[in-house]
């Protein structure tokens, strides 16, 4: 039998694996305290100010947390401010004392079995919305394409030199970066669009994770993505996870043919619901193995940017049901 992380390689280059890879088993997630500081950690029913000075607040009942944007708390009215309001934190500066539970986290991970991988929660698009809102960021796209590329530099390079502090701490062998690029069904700009300001940032910021040392790259948009795949794989993507059932998931991975391996098929909006249903996620997830020529370089999970679901126990019943269709579908 394949350790977890076999099992992981094997169904990303169409290999031979034993059954499927079961949601996130194949990473431990690390929430060191950059993304704890930068992003926010905090408790339903709270609120907070993050380092980057983006107020924070965790209604109950909801699956995270949210930037407060109305005129008093927005961190910038105008992108024309970001270089006088804007300051991003020093990756570099967080003490030994947040450092040491993380890297016994990291420390304690049996490596054999799976990869330790930063949770990279809030990437470039999603932190622009954060400090702009969406209807100003998007606006600026078109009205400040110079002021927007600008604010993106400085953006990329910040996570470069966060990926310095983590590979220095406790040196991740897999990224899990969030960015989410859509809706449920459509993309936030045109793939030319995008081209013009996120490609060339992301194909950096992946480009020198893989430069060193890792050789796994998992983009988190639990949204419409179809038309940014070969964008994906170019920019060093190795697992779409997320992708909603409204981008014809079967297609894309016949098409790319392991250029790119899918990590979704159960949208939370669909399946994560206060009445979900055993049956519901048994079918939905046995029809799209079937229809994705048995799973290849298919890792069937829920699309939420995480292990679990904000309605308790259904994330649990769909590990088990990609169990049961494990022995189904390799005998």
């Amino acid at each position: 039998m394949l350790t977890i992380r076999q099992n992981f390689v094997e169904t990303l280059k169409g290999g031979k694996p034993d059954r499927f890879v079961n949601q996130y088993e194949y990473a431990e997630l690390i929430l060191d305290p950059v993304m704890l500081k930068c992003t926010g950690n905090f408790e339903e029913g709270t609120t907070i100010v993050n380092d980057w000075g983006v107020t924070m607040a965790y209604p109950k009942g909801e699956p995270a947390c949210f930037p407060v944007q109305d005129d008093e708390h927005i961190l910038l009215h105008d992108i024309s401010e970001w270089r006088t309001k804007l300051k991003a934190p020093d990756p570099h500066a967080y003490s030994e004392e947040l450092w040491a539970p993380v890297v016994a986290q990291a420390n304690a991970v049996d490596r054999k079995e799976k990869f330790v991988s930063p949770w990279f929660v809030h990437g470039i698009f999603e932190k622009i919305h954060m400090f702009l809102g969406m209807e100003e960021a998007m606006i600026a796209l078109y009205t400040e394409p110079e002021e927007m590329h600008a604010l993106i530099d400085y953006l990329t390079e910040w996570e470069i030199e966060v990926a310095k502090e983590e590979l220095k701490r406790y040196q991740p062998d897999l990224l899990f970066h969030h960015d989410d690029w859509g809706s449920q069904r459509s993309l936030f700009m045109s793939p030319e669009m995008f081209h013009e300001f996120l490609f060339e940032p992301y194909k950096k910021i992946y480009g020198f994770w893989k430069q060193n040392g890792i050789e796994y790259v998992v983009h988190h948009s639990d949204a419409y993505g179809a038309e940014l795949v070969p964008q994906m794989i170019e920019m060093g993507i190795n697992v779409f996870q997320g992708a909603t059932i409204e981008n014809n998931i079967p297609a894309i991975l016949k098409k790319y043919n392991g250029q790119i391996s899918i990590q979704a098929g159960l949208d939370n909006g669909k399946f994560d619901k206060e009445n979900w249903s055993k049956e519901a996620i048994f079918n939905q997830l046995d029809t799209l193995i079937a229809d994705c020529d048995g799973g290849k370089f298919l890792i069937p999970s829920f699309t939420m940017g995480g292990p679990g679901t904000t309605y308790p126990g259904a994330y649990e019943y769909a590990s088990e049901a990609i169990d049961q269709l494990s022995k189904k579908y390799f005998k």
